[in-house]
């Protein structure tokens, strides 16, 4: 199992996650971030992530900091 970690403090909200995520395990957030959109958060009920950090890689902000395997 793997999983990430995003800072939602640093993102900016500019989706480029959820487009990178290859099982779209990345979606918008009911959370506000500094730019006044909604940032995103992960979610991987079923164990698909698989830890390619495409997310990570294509992050800005740097936003998303761990890409884990458990």
């Amino acid at each position: 199992m793997s999983y990430i970690k995003i800072d939602q403090d640093k993102c900016k909200s500019c989706y480029l996650c959820i487009d990178a995520c290859p099982f779209k395990l990345i979606k918008k957030s009911n959370n506000t971030g500094s730019t006044g959109e909604l940032t995103v958060e992960f979610s991987d009920s079923e164990n698909k992530c698989v830890g390619c950090a495409q997310c990570a890689i294509v992050c800005p902000e740097i936003a998303i900091t761990e890409v884990n395997r458990e």
